[in-house]
């Protein structure tokens, strides 16, 4: 059923005490009128500003009771017409005794007809009493269909506001437009598709990372995730052939919806291996290569000292990365938050078992890129076959990839490469990681500054020479995570 026929279903069957939650008022009341096609009640809105009216006929009554909470529940109580009465932030009321009494008395229908209470508020927390009665209604957010046409709608709206000028529309862009729409209310998407077409009159590729930004901040309350605003490009990776690969096969799938027949959706991968190898760039660089936003989940900032809330705070994240996709969930560093150390009181087991639950029932576009460096750390259902799509290990750069790596982060420093033997630096290099050949070129540069000549290719090779890469510091437990790796998962390059 639709959410106007579950709605329709609970008013025929008198439901004593219906809750919504919601800031969106104006289209809860819509909802209740359109269910007056299907089933006849009076239909009345109370607010402690407006007291109570009728709202059922094509214009609204004027209040005929007072705003005061108690003397409204005596008038639905004294009613003698069946009514459904949405009651708009009335929950902090139910506080005291004697209107606890009396809606408790309305929901046993003590001497009076069987109205409908309906409690609307943005969060609405009832006495444990009042639960047993109570059903929790959540309508259901606004399709493409009806998302197309609001943005239509603000689009016309804009045309009359400045004298017949029509929006520029791609329709490709539109396209998407709408679907990054998804997942929110219809006020909070009107409110953002207006911001994006009053501010240049357009709506084109342009407006995408815009519209992100402006979802994101609307959707994580709970400030767990974090919006990457830097995605690196697929092809500005060096090296990850195979990564880079098989992000081009899914593209459409994970995107479009496009899956092939007798095919799953892509989930997920875990890209493990050496510190400073370009795990964090390559997360950045799979959002860039599905075009979609990338969201960064500190696992960290989700533990609490309070019992429950640590898990609590996990399941608000993710179902905030629900209603931001379709996106990429990169978690940084995942050993450090399923580890299990057991002396935490159960809550890593806990928190595990939530993500795993959630990794396996999620329906929403939400790809999941998660990186390690300690596999030894990390629990063993995680591991299993299916848990993700692919596991990928991103070794130390070849001497191909050594070379490219002067030769961009030098180009990036607005050096000149004439006179660098770049084959000759790669080879010197032997056992650097990305990062660590990064580093060597930064502290050339400063010795190169401090004597006032220009970087040469003679300070590159002293720098290289009095580094210790972590290949040699932490030699043995490099060479454990790639003689695991090597016969368990598929090589990145």
């Amino acid at each position: 059923m639709n959410g106007l026929q579950d709605l329709v279903a609970l008013i025929r069957a008198d439901t004593p005490l219906i809750v919504i939650e919601t800031p969106d008022e104006p289209r809860v009341v819509d909802l209740f009128r359109q269910s007056l096609m299907h089933v006849w009640r009076a239909l009345f809105r109370w607010s402690i500003t407006e007291g109570m009216r009728r709202i059922d006929m094509d214009r609204e009554d004027e209040a005929d009771v007072a705003p005061d909470a108690g003397a409204t529940l005596q008038a639905i109580y004294r009613h003698d017409q069946r009514g459904v009465f949405l009651l708009l932030d009335f929950a902090p009321y139910l506080k005291y005794a004697g209107t606890l009494r009396q809606v408790r008395d309305i929901l046993q229908r003590r001497n009076c007809l069987p109205h409908v209470l309906v409690l609307v508020g943005n969060k609405v927390e009832l006495p444990e009493d009042l639960e047993a009665h109570a059903v929790r209604y959540r309508p259901k957010l606004p399709a493409s269909e009806a998302l197309l046409k609001m943005v239509k709608d603000e689009a016309a709206a804009y045309a009359r506001e400045h004298g017949g000028k029509r929006v520029e529309v791609d329709p490709e862009a539109a396209q998407q437009i709408v679907r990054n729409l998804r997942g929110l209310s219809e006020t909070d998407a009107r409110r953002i598709a207006r911001h994006l077409i009053f501010r240049d009159g357009v709506l084109g590729a342009d407006d995408l990372p815009e519209l992100a930004k402006l979802k994101f901040e609307l959707i994580n309350r709970s400030g767990h995730l974090h919006y990457e605003f830097d995605p690196v490009k697929l092809e500005h990776v060096i090296g990850a052939k195979r990564v880079k690969r098989w992000i081009e096969l899914r593209r459409a799938a994970f995107v479009d919806g496009n899956v092939p027949p007798g095919l799953d959706p892509p989930k997920g991968v875990l890209l493990l291996g050496v510190q400073g190898c370009g795990k964090s760039m390559l997360a950045k660089a799979i959002a860039a290569g599905f075009g979609v936003p990338l969201l960064r989940l500190d696992f960290g900032a989700l533990y609490n000292k309070y019992h429950g809330e640590t898990e609590k705070n996990l399941r608000d994240a993710l179902a905030s990365s629900e209603q931001l996709s379709p996106c990429v969930l990169w978690i940084d560093e995942l050993e450090k938050g399923l580890a299990n150390s057991g002396e935490d009181g159960g809550v890593s087991r806990r928190v595990l078992g939530t993500f795993l639950t959630w990794m396996a029932e999620r329906k929403s576009p939400v790809f999941m890129v998660a990186t390690a460096n300690q596999v030894h750390e990390l629990p063993a259902e995680l591991l299993r076959k299916g848990r993700f799509d692919e596991i990928f290990f991103v070794d130390l750069p070849s001497a191909e990839a050594r070379a490219e790596l002067f030769a961009l982060h030098l180009q990036r420093r607005s050096v000149k490469s004439e006179g660098f033997d770049f084959a000759a630096l790669a080879g010197a290099s032997e056992g650097f990681s990305g990062a660590e050949i990064e580093q060597a070129i930064v502290a050339a540069l400063y010795a190169a500054h401090a004597s006032g000549q220009p970087l040469s290719e003679f300070q590159l090779r002293a720098e290289l020479k009095h580094t210790r890469p972590l290949s040699v510091l932490m030699a043995e437990q490099v060479q454990d995570l790639r003689e695991w790796a090597g016969p368990r998962t598929v090589p990145a390059d």
